[in-house]
């Protein structure tokens, strides 16, 4: 902010866009708070509106996603769904 000639209000300037590299939306605003790259407030707003396109958070998922995931886990291992018996009669070939 800068100071007008005639006193008053401070005058705020304009932001000019930053010529940044192609990278990810998450790294880039990491950057960002590192203080590592400076962008204009334009981009770090569609860089926030766009990395939540990009990366699911934890709790994105649903619940039936979850019990999905449950039932995947618990149908492994000990409690796998057994093979078909074979037919004997036909050789083990379906009939």
């Amino acid at each position: 902010m800068e100071p007008q000639p005639r006193g008053g209000a401070l005058k705020r300037k304009k932001a000019v866009p930053v010529e940044i590299e192609a990278c990810d939306m998450l790294t880039l605003l990491q950057k960002i708070a590192l203080g590592q790259v400076d962008a204009s407030a334009g981009q770090i707003r569609a860089a926030i509106a766009a990395v939540q396109y990009t990366h699911t958070k934890k709790g994105d998922g649903g619940k039936k996603d979850e019990d999905a995931e449950k039932a995947k886990k618990a149908g492994a291992g000990k409690f796998a769904p057994a093979a078909p018996p074979r037919l004997a009669a036909a050789g083990g070939k379906k009939v």
